[in-house]
């Protein structure tokens, strides 16, 4: 009695005259000194006789028997529950009362059990007093230092039956097979989501209440799970402590580290249950299942916008205030999103890191990579409703669907004008700014389009990549070949409203459309003269500049118009691709071609207002009109001559220079036009193209076919 009277006293009196030697603690009485040196000593002196175990105290020792007996002598009035001791007993009934009378002087936590509280107060000191031996890592509590050595020993004392997978207590064994089972014992009393650990209930529950327990001492940001500080904290100290033993990668939690070697090993655990598709890590399966759900827990408050992520909302919210923290190195360009400044210094690095494993070519993103597949599978899956045509991306339906809509979203500030994509915005402010962002590496030329620059590196190259599989030709660009193939299908999708002419290509139709308006918005400076596209005018000024930038490598002979030096170029190489479906007579030119099909159709579209005369030609009802007007605008400044047509005024002055340029091959006669060559050739050869259709005779000139059809319709030769 004299023993305990005077460990009261003590108590009341504050006394500890046992002091440990190894960390200065003390104790009240000896026994409790004996007990805590053996946290350092690691002595275990009480023994199971069932299954070896060791303890530090007696008691402890006689709590563990209770686990092979099976005796729990111990039972709640309240709950039926039972016990080992009677200590478990007091201290489950605290759960029924409500009652925690330990609480915490710093913050006002209340615990059950003293215990309790002394673990909790360490999260204050900041004590760990459980050191490890091996390493001298230190712990707040003896659990951990337990759980830690087992590292060293490479222990792992409880194993899953279903995954074999080890575990080092207990307990996390138990929470791992609710895994297996589907087990979530833990309910949350809000919106009754549950959870197969306690821990994941508490932090669920924060949800709820809002509350932000840890808050960063260096910016005062606050965050509901304290393993999300310690993760925060490493922005301010940059540590990344986890490497990877692939490719050297550092990363600030071993999370992200584990996420990371996914690549390498190419594992993806998480599977979505409605369509098979596997994923890396359990965030993006979460938001993969949005898609399915079409559940966007994520509001804008201010255009009530919602969204699938936090990340999603967070980016959508800088299109408000307009921030773009990430900005290029290489060219000051700001970015709203990481992954934008990452796709965009691909740019400068050339990095095209997604190849296509059918033909291996390369991409800078990964979205045009699949939409590049799709080529290759053929693959349309978005349709659009208006007129059933299908795409294959949503991007290309959504922006299709503006030509039924007629919505032009993307407005351009300079000048007014609106537009159905926001790229074709950009490239447009472009003429305001006078911004040439993409440059020629070997003549340095720069350019407003990404497309212009890789069209005239194939001037430098010669590549043309792009062939026919009609008649071989060959191109530079997909889209040059695809506008070509329309001479071959005939295709014209373009129909003017007006007149209801129809055309091959969208660029004709609006140039057409302008004949009806009368618009004609590109002026001369020098003449005053107008045009209906711009081009046209570039060509035109060059007559009064003597500008001829197009130079045959063959004859030296130079163009002012890129079209007339093609077309020029087609002389030496012999090329004739446009061919006719009736006869096989293969033309050099697209007009000539087309003015040939008139033969066969009897079309003959342009008439004379005058008399009714028709011609398939305009250039013909030009000409004829002038015999009305008896206009002769062309005059010889040699003679003062005049002339109707321009092609007579040039022949006229040929002949005051003696210029004769077309010689014939055979006998070596010069003549001053092209015409009258061929005309002679016909000598040499015998050729007779003009065939009578009434008694097949055939004659070398047009006029004597002329002439002989009068004996058939009885008309004076004469």
């Amino acid at each position: 009695m004299r023993a305990k009277h005077t460990r009261r006293q003590k108590f009341h009196t504050g006394e500890k005259p046992f002091q440990c030697s190894e960390c200065d603690k003390a104790f009240t009485v000896k026994s409790r000194l004996i007990v805590h040196e053996r946290l350092h000593t690691g002595e275990k002196p009480f023994q199971c006789s069932e299954c070896g175990k060791a303890f530090k105290t007696k008691s402890n020792l006689t709590s563990h028997k209770f686990l092979h007996t099976g005796e729990k002598s111990h039972q709640c009035s309240e709950c039926d529950k039972s016990f080992t001791t009677n200590g478990n007993l007091t201290k489950h009934k605290m759960v029924h009362t409500g009652k925690r009378p330990f609480q915490c002087s710093e913050c006002d936590k209340a615990f059950i059990a003293k215990a309790e509280l002394i673990k909790h107060q360490r999260v204050h000191t900041g004590e760990k007093p459980y050191q490890c031996s091996e390493c001298d890592k230190t712990f707040k509590y003896e659990e951990g230092l337990t759980v830690h050595k087992m590292i060293h020993t490479g222990e792992k004392r409880f194993q899953c039956s279903k995954c074999d997978k080890y575990f080092p207590r207990k307990a996390q064994l138990i929470s791992h097979q609710w895994v297996h089972t589907g087990k979530k014992p833990h309910q949350c009393s809000e919106c009754d989501k549950a959870f197969t650990t306690k821990s994941g209930l508490i932090s669920h529950k924060m949800t709820h209440t809002g509350e932000k327990p840890y808050g960063c001492s260096e910016c005062d940001k606050a965050f509901a799970h304290k393993e999300s500080l310690k993760h925060h904290q490493r922005i301010h100290t940059g540590e990344k402590s986890y490497d990877c033993s692939e490719c050297g990668k550092a990363f600030a939690s071993k999370k992200q580290l584990i996420q990371h070697q996914r690549i390498h090993t190419g594992e993806k655990p998480y599977q979505c249950s409605e369509c098979g598709k596997a994923f890396a890590s359990k965030k993006q399966l979460i938001q993969h299942q949005r898609i399915h759900t079409g559940e966007k827990p994520y509001q804008c408050s201010e255009c009530g916008k919602a969204l699938a992520s936090k990340k999603q909302l967070i980016q959508h919210q800088r299109i408000h205030t307009g921030e773009k923290p990430y900005q290029c190195s290489e060219c000051g360009k700001a970015f709203a999103s990481k992954n934008q400044l990452i796709k965009h210094q691909r740019i400068h690095t050339g990095e095209k890191p997604y190849q296509c494993s059918v033909c291996e070519k390369a991409f800078r993103h990964n979205e045009s990579l699949k939409h590049h597949q799709r080529i290759h599978t053929g693959e349309k899956s978005y349709d659009c409703s208006e007129c059933g045509k299908a795409f294959a991306s949503k991007t290309q339906l959504i922006q299709h669907q503006r030509v039924h809509t007629g919505e032009k979203p993307y407005q351009c500030s300079e000048c007014s004008k609106a537009f159905t994509m926001k790229p074709t915005l950009l490239q447009h402010q472009r003429i305001h700014t006078g911004e040439k962002p993409y440059q020629c590496s070997v003549c340095e030329k720069a350019f407003r389009h990404n497309e212009s620059l890789i069209t005239h590196q194939k001037v430098h190259t010669g590549a043309k990549p792009h062939q026919c599989s009609v008649c071989n030709m060959t191109f530079a660009l997909n889209s040059e070949l695809l506008v070509h193939q329309i001479l071959h299908t005939g295709e014209k999708p373009y129909r003017c409203s007006e007149c209801d002419k129809a055309f091959s290509y969208k660029s004709k139709l609006f140039r057409h459309q302008k004949i009806h308006t009368g618009e004609k918005p590109f002026r001369c400076s020098e003449c005053g003269k107008s045009f209906v596209v711009k081009s046209r005018l570039i060509v035109h000024e060059r007559i009064h500049t003597g500008e001829k930038p197009y130079q045959c490598s063959e004859c030296d002979k130079a163009f002012p118009g890129k079209k007339e030096y093609i077309r020029h170029r087609r002389i030496h190489a012999g090329e004739k691709p446009y061919q006719c479906s009736e006869c096989d007579k293969a033309f050099t030119m697209q007009p000539e071609f087309i003015r040939h099909k008139m033969v066969h159709t009897g079309e003959k579209p342009y008439q004379c207002t005058e008399c009714g005369k028709d011609f398939s030609r305009k250039e013909s009802l030009v000409r004829h009109q002038i015999v009305h007007s008896g206009e002769k605008s062309f005059q010889c400044s040699e003679c003062d001559k005049a002339f109707k047509h321009k092609a007579s005024f040039i022949v006229h002055q040929k002949a005051h220079k003696g210029e004769n340029p077309y010689r014939c091959p055979e006998c070596g006669k010069a003549f001053t036009v092209k015409k009258d060559l061929i005309r002679h050739q016909r000598v040499h050869t015998g050729e007779k193209p003009y065939e009578c259709t009434e008694c097949d005779k055939a004659f070398k000139q047009k006029i004597g076919l002329i002439r002989h059809q009068r004996v058939h319709t009885g008309e004076n030769p004469e």
